[in-house]
């Protein structure tokens, strides 16, 4: 039987650890959460380095898992920034109340459509939800004209997405904040009738392009990224646009902040306002992310649908809730 003891030991034991690894910080310069795609941040990274002298070590993770483990470390938390793909997991950090003010210079490089109010965090990049389609099996007049209509029977075994990922939870994320949890469960009972799961959003166009389903709720710089390389797995492949304010053209805010535990909080600062600035977003247009740029007056990779033109519905991305999102996929059994 382990002692009393054994447990304030290894308190202990854990503490030393958290000092231990805020030690290496202060000589290494800072450290990034990233759950971005990793050659994105990795880019952004080198770049500020070599243009700051200041570097940054970069651990990989998922939104949700980093989220989650921000909250488990509190204030012991070795992270001085976050990154993100989709907002929810942002939110989940400030609501714990982690997150430090963004610098007022930071903020207003960002328009207010991508940022929370309250400005402890700030978008970073974005990314559109589309249904991408076999173009050899639909014709236009026989797309959804709404995400909403996925649920019908008529589209029973013919649609795919990827419910286990924080991506498509995102989207559902967004139905819920615009319809309300009613209509958001029975989407997803009709989701759950209609749809087939795959792991990832480029095995569901991978499917898609192979004739398995018709088409798949995914975001759009899969598509992108496989056309710029062989287009093997897009081929096939087209992007139909919701549109019209519908839930199906969310666009989902990829979230960057700084921890309010940060030991380097300047340097964090500073990392957050170079890739929100015109340096930074640049990377974002000339770059093979696809992901749009969201600065105030910085133009995307030129072979995006520009985001004006998306009729994305409004969405506060500070109120997106993931524990909701999760508890009403898991009821309707799709997690």
């Amino acid at each position: 039987m382990k002692s009393p003891h054994f447990a304030l030991t290894s308190a202990a034991l854990l503490t030393a650890l958290y000092a231990s690894s805020a030690l290496a910080q202060d000589a290494d310069g800072i450290v990034v959460y990233n759950a971005q795609h990793e050659s994105l941040t990795n880019e952004w990274a080198e770049a500020f380095t070599k243009e700051t002298g200041i570097k940054v070590t970069i651990r990989k993770g998922s939104d949700t898992e980093f989220g989650n483990q921000i909250v488990a470390e509190g204030k012991l938390s070795p992270a001085d920034v976050f990154l993100t793909e989709n907002s929810p997991a942002m939110a989940l950090v400030d609501n714990a109340g982690l997150f430090a003010p963004v610098d007022a210079d930071t903020l207003a490089q960002v328009p207010e459509e991508f940022r929370p109010a309250n400005g402890h965090w700030t978008g970073i990049a974005a990314r559109s939800t589309v249904f991408a389609y076999d173009k050899t099996k639909l014709t236009a007049d026989k797309l959804p004209k709404s995400l909403i209509d996925l649920a019908d029977p008529s589209w029973k075994g013919r649609w795919a997405a990827s419910p286990s990922g924080a991506d498509f939870q995102a989207i559902v994320g967004a139905l819920l904040e615009l319809k309300g949890e009613a209509a958001t469960a029975e989407w997803l009972k009709g989701m759950k009738a209609n749809f087939t799961a795959y792991r990832g959003n480029s095995t569901a166009m991978k499917a898609v392009n192979a004739g398995e389903v018709e088409g798949a709720v995914i975001y759009h710089y899969y598509y992108y990224g496989d056309q710029a390389k062989t287009g093997e797995n897009s081929k096939n492949v087209s992007l139909h646009l919701f549109k019209n304010q519908d839930p199906g053209a969310f666009v989902s805010i990829s979230g960057g902040g700084v921890l309010a535990s940060s030991k380097h909080p300047k340097e964090a600062q500073a990392f957050l306002k170079w890739i929100t600035g015109k340096t930074g977003q640049g990377i974002l247009k000339t770059g093979t992310s696809f992901e749009y740029a969201i600065g105030v007056g910085d133009d995307s990779n030129p072979a995006l649908t520009p985001l004006k033109d998306l009729q994305a519905p409004k969405v506060e991305a500070s109120k997106l809730d993931s524990n909701k999102v999760s508890e009403l996929m898991t009821a309707a059994g799709l997690l």
